[in-house]
């Protein structure tokens, strides 16, 4: 009679650690991801034939009716929160809605030139 232990089957290994590190990092993601603002109002750009990628990282939102909005400044004091903001050679992106008034824009424009934005990209959809 033959009562030796039997050969065990090594154990495989376990994946709980992978799983482990795997939600670390999802976690580690999700909190140092830059998460962007929703837009204060709903805009919707013009159309044009070829669009290019914005530069600037202000924001000027220019709604229906010539609703103005930089970050959390509404109206006319946007322009004020944006000459505080502004750097030397800082492209601002302009959100317009399709439906502003060309004369408001160019009044918008020139405001912008008078607080000291030498670039202006007005944000546009391709068709």
């Amino acid at each position: 009679m033959d009562f030796d232990a039997s050969p065990r089957k090594p154990r495989a290994e376990s994946i709980v650690p992978m799983i482990n590190v795997v939600f670390l990092l999802l976690i580690f993601f999700l909190m140092t991801a830059q998460i962007a603002p929703p837009e204060p109002f709903e805009v919707s750009p013009p159309t044009a034939e070829k669009a290019a990628e914005p530069d600037g990282e202000l924001i000027l939102y220019v709604g229906k009716e010539s609703a103005l909005q930089f970050q959390d400044t509404a109206g006319e004091a946007a322009f004020t929160a944006i000459a505080a903001a502004a750097g030397d050679g800082q492209a601002l992106q302009l959100r317009i809605d399709a439906s502003l008034d060309g004369d408001r824009l160019a009044q918008i424009m020139q405001r912008l030139s008078a607080v000291g934005f030498s670039r202006v990209e007005v944000i546009v959809q391709a068709p």
